[in-house]
């Protein structure tokens, strides 16, 4: 069997542009995966899979190929590998990757790594197994964390409409801006007058404006005003109910000469659910066993949200979103410690051990 070089793959991968097109990164896996003498196949929606073994259980190890904009290269000072994607998740595909390789399993293990995570995570829609899957591990940067849980993420827009006049005649007309201010107001009540419920492990929802568009020339009073708001959810809300309830609450706010409607943002696939799993669930109880570290919510949406509607799932991995000097995901100064992917290929090859047993 060929030697799997962790670093030099790590390297290497980061090297390589992947924010706006993933061709190139996902050629270069899928010929490490068949240098390694593994079969990949590329799926239409662009994921790449690979499986060994048989039976059960079957676990399912996940992450994303895609980065963010812009491209950073990598540079090494003593532990520590800058660049994009060096956490988020090129080094998480770095693990998953050594763990399938050099893992023996008594069931059945599947690689499988999504094209689009940062956008509009059609890979992960459309993931399909013959076999139903078990548990999934998810790599996103926890800082070795066990994460069972995470808000989900919903985006609406809040319409506003009303009549446009000139604005040497505004205090003979209603203005949709006017009335858009008792909108936003009303938005940081939503959740107490809704009786919005909190979860033990993943707290209360959150409900943020976040954009504002309205007019088109600064001497009209405008039609329309559009406030698009962020959710961050728990729980069992989805994304119809949080629809129809803020409109609803809404309702009442708006001036009785204005039309208020409230729509979910056009996206191509579901929105990310929140998800919680049991700490009780045999993933977790391995987890806890092995890895000995906390177990805490995952703060930002990711695509565990599609897979734990099918199994118990876990995020897992090195490197951190932030740290004590601000953000490290999706920031110029995005790194990993290299001593900690190496040690995540250690936890996760002994948990997949003990989910054998």
């Amino acid at each position: 069997m060929v030697q799997f070089d962790l670093v030099n793959f790590l390297e290497q991968s980061v090297r390589i542009p992947s924010h706006n097109d993933v061709s190139e990164i996902r050629d270069f896996l899928v010929s490490t995966l068949l240098h390694h003498g593994e079969n990949p196949h590329v799926d239409l929606a662009g994921n790449i899979i690979a499986t060994k073994g048989s039976g059960s259980p079957h676990i399912v190890l996940n992450t994303h190929m895609d980065t963010v904009p812009p491209y950073i290269p990598p540079t090494i000072e003593g532990d520590i590998l800058y660049g994009r994607g060096s956490c988020d998740a090129k080094g998480q595909i770095a693990v998953l990757l050594h763990v399938f390789l050099n893992t023996v399993s008594s069931g059945r293990l599947t690689l499988a790594i999504t094209p689009d995570e940062e956008r509009t995570s059609s890979g992960a829609n459309a993931l399909h197994f013959d076999h139903p899957p078990d548990a999934y591990i998810v790599g996103e940067p926890t800082g070795l964390d066990i994460c069972n849980a995470s808000k989900g993420r919903f985006e609406a827009k809040i319409s506003i409409h009303g009549k446009s006049s000139h604005a040497a005649e505004s205090h003979l007309h209603k203005n949709v801006i006017n009335a858009s201010t008792h909108i936003i107001d009303a938005l940081k009540n939503f959740d107490t007058h809704n009786s919005s419920s909190s979860h033990d492990s993943l707290g209360s929802p959150l409900l943020t404006p976040t954009l504002i568009k309205s007019g088109e020339s600064s001497n009209q009073i405008p039609s329309l005003c559009e406030i698009i708001v962020d959710r961050r959810s728990v729980p069992p809300e989805s994304a119809f109910s949080f629809q129809n309830s803020l409109e609803k609450y809404l309702f009442d706010f708006t001036p009785h000469w204005a039309k208020l409607s409230v729509t979910m943002s056009p996206r191509e696939t579901p929105f990310l659910e929140p998800f919680f799993t049991p700490p009780n669930t045999k993933l977790i109880e391995s987890f806890k066993k092995i890895s000995k570290t906390q177990i805490r919510p995952f703060t930002a949406a990711s695509e565990a949200s599609f897979f734990a509607k099918f199994a118990p799932t876990v995020i897992f991995g090195p490197g951190d979103l932030t740290d004590s000097n601000g953000a490290v995901a999706h920031s110029d100064r995005e790194y990993i410690r290299i001593s900690d992917v190496v040690k995540s290929t250690n936890i996760l090859s002994k948990i997949i051990s003990e989910m054998n047993t």
